[in-house]
């Protein structure tokens, strides 16, 4: 499996994990000229931002650790313009990542990490 089939897949695991877990996914690659969010989605009454990393290990870092402050910055201005776009300035939003494995027994392994980051704006 190629790592683009890899990152498709762990996607699809992350949006199924986030549905059976209550919450209701706006949009998937959301995509604009300045950076994309791989998934929008309401928890409650908290717009998130969630960025999903895919790995078949650790050895070269989390997959968290991926994130790094230049792509939250993309993240983080690619939400500004969601927001803008759809008259939501003032919604209660915060920034997950959620880390997908592909085990050695093809079984799939997912954590996310809440509040992964912040925007560095005042919201």
């Amino acid at each position: 499996m190629n790592t683009k089939s890899l990152g498709k897949q762990g996607e699809d695991i992350a949006a199924k994990y986030l549905c059976a877990h209550g919450y209701r996914i706006l949009s998937r690659n959301f995509h604009v000229s300045i950076g994309e969010v791989d998934i929008i989605a309401w928890d409650e009454d908290v717009l998130v931002f969630i960025e999903v990393k895919t790995r078949r290990s650790d050895r070269c870092g989390t997959p968290g650790q991926s994130v790094h402050h230049r792509k939250q910055q993309k993240i983080a201005r690619t939400a500004d313009w969601y927001l803008h776009q759809h008259h939501m300035e003032q919604t209660p939003c915060r920034f997950d990542v959620i880390e997908v494995y592909l085990r050695s027994d093809h079984t799939w392994k997912i954590r996310q990490i809440s509040g992964a980051f912040e925007s560095g704006n005042s919201r």
